[in-house]
């Protein structure tokens, strides 16, 4: 695999290191919920939506239609995990923001 499928949105990268934390409990709302939780950002369900089908066509995500419940008057969630291959993705992101970070001059981070 070649590291262009790694190259990742900013929105992208966040999403899917939400849906590696929530595991069983990745639907959109849930998602929209943890990243104002987590950032303080706020974000639009179309936005996550749109983007977790994304992440689906990449193959960094997969679905599955979760069971009916009251709360959601009957209406089933979509929920979403990670893929062997978004693992790869995150790790791979992750490897690179660091490689890069450890090269900045420490001086930079002294501001008086």
């Amino acid at each position: 695999m070649n590291n262009e499928v790694y190259q990742l949105g900013e929105l992208e990268e966040l999403i899917l290191m939400i849906v590696a934390i929530l595991q069983d409990q990745a639907y959109g709302v849930r998602v929209m919920d943890e990243i104002e939780s987590q950032t303080g950002r706020k974000v639009n369900i179309s936005g996550v939506h749109t983007t977790l089908d994304r992440l689906e066509k990449k193959n960094l995500l997969s679905s599955e239609m979760g069971g009916a419940n009251a709360e959601r008057g009957g209406r089933r969630k979509r929920i979403f995990s990670i893929t062997a291959q978004g693992g790869k993705a995150l790790q791979f992101v992750h490897d690179t923001r660091n490689q890069l970070y450890n090269q900045i001059p420490k001086a930079i981070f002294s501001f008086g």
